[in-house]
């Protein structure tokens, strides 16, 4: 039976590099507040609307565009992912339920930066951030080459940024944003190279204070 509140629900951000682990943590964390009978809801971004299906065409090579349209495109979806009347997590919330989401506006600042001045990301984001910033963002931390080699086991071919290169320049460009915005975000960084299920109790640990009713 799950509990019922009048509080709003909390709002927990995984983010990682790709191949970090975070879905893994998603996955163990849902389980664990329906055991408690907390009443979640988990989503992704990009989502499966129809912007960020054009997204997904994007990253995986079906259609072609500029980084900067990349970017844009993610603004506007992740304003659909909050404000949507049929799903959009802000009502969600707003109504009790604990969103976990893997990605959020943190991705956008990371994987949009290499490419363009983080400011211009940041700003583009100001809306999302200001409508709802997560109780708690959760970075999951590993070696780059540890996520490539975890990349390659599920995937037959990588996307558009998964590259060594790449995921090394976005794991600088997240702890960029994190010093950047320590003063408004509260993020929790963790090692992705631990053990799952030890990873998720120490997770939960810390964390467990944003469901209490």
């Amino acid at each position: 039976m799950q509990k019922t509140t009048n509080k709003r629900g909390a709002f927990i951000a995984f983010e990682g590099i790709d191949g970090s682990g975070k879905s893994t943590q998603i996955t163990l964390l849902k389980q664990r507040l329906q055991r408690e009978g907390i009443k979640c809801y988990t989503t992704c971004e990009p989502t499966d609307s129809p912007i960020g299906s054009l997204i997904h065409q994007i990253m995986t090579g079906r259609v072609l565009s500029d980084n900067k349209v990349i970017a844009a495109l993610f603004v506007a979806d992740r304003l659909d992912h909050l404000l949507n009347p049929t799903n959009g997590i802000y009502a969600k919330i707003m109504d009790g339920t604990s969103v976990i989401s893997d990605r959020y506006y943190f991705s956008s600042y990371a994987y949009h930066s290499v490419d363009m001045p983080m400011d211009w990301v940041i700003d583009a984001n100001s809306q999302s951030a200001e409508i709802l910033r997560p109780s708690v963002t959760i970075f999951v931390d590993v070696n780059p080459d540890n996520a490539l080699k975890r990349i390659a086991k599920t995937r037959f071919h990588p996307e558009l940024f998964e590259t060594r290169e790449r995921l090394v320049s976005v794991r600088e460009k997240y702890f960029e944003a994190f010093e950047k915005l320590k003063d408004v975000e509260n993020v929790l960084i963790v090692d992705g190279e631990k053990e799952e299920h030890i990873l998720e109790a120490e997770i939960w640990e810390k964390i467990k204070a944003y469901f209490a009713h």
